[in-house]
């Protein structure tokens, strides 16, 4: 199977996701300390997620950090169970990304290709396998984003 061509491309890493109960002390952390830049924030009730972007770095080699609390602590999705909540990868062709792995067996979460937080089209790898789909993240959140055409040039 390795070496069989696959029709996209991982470029980069696009995001890290941090979840926790309190936001405000991440970004302390984050921001006060670190000095990385806020950037925008983002609220899904769906989500049930509370989130501030963060970045560091510059153009196509920016790297967001998104510090997450859940908007209700007992509601699910619940974002602040796993601290590391799930790593973004660029990702040159998204749709066939996507076509491509699911025919491999790769499980991904519900939801399918949509609008993320920062703009970009995302989906997200599911972290746990199962019968039907034998290929997961092994219990890790993957995020596949579309990666725009500056990124594709300078990482491509």
């Amino acid at each position: 199977m390795a070496s069989e061509q696959r029709p996209f491309r991982v470029l980069g890493i696009q995001q890290v996701a941090i979840g926790g109960t309190d936001k405000a002390r991440m970004k302390t952390l984050w921001v006060d300390m670190l000095g990385l830049e806020q950037t925008g924030t983002f609220q899904s009730e769906r989500e049930n997620v509370d989130e501030d972007i963060l970045a560091m770095g510059k153009g196509a080699m920016k790297v967001e950090v998104d510090i997450m609390q859940p908007m209700d602590i007992d509601k699910k999705p619940a974002v602040h169970t796993t601290p590391l909540n799930h790593i973004g990868l660029w990702i040159d062709d998204l749709p066939r990304a996507v076509e491509w792995l699911t025919a491999k067996g790769v499980r991904f979460a519900p939801g399918g290709i949509r609008p993320g937080a920062a703009g970009y089209d995302i989906t997200f790898l599911h972290p746990k396998s199962n019968e039907e789909f034998p290929i997961a993240g092994e219990g890790v959140l993957i995020e596949l984003v579309q990666a725009p055409a500056d990124v594709i040039a300078a990482l491509g």
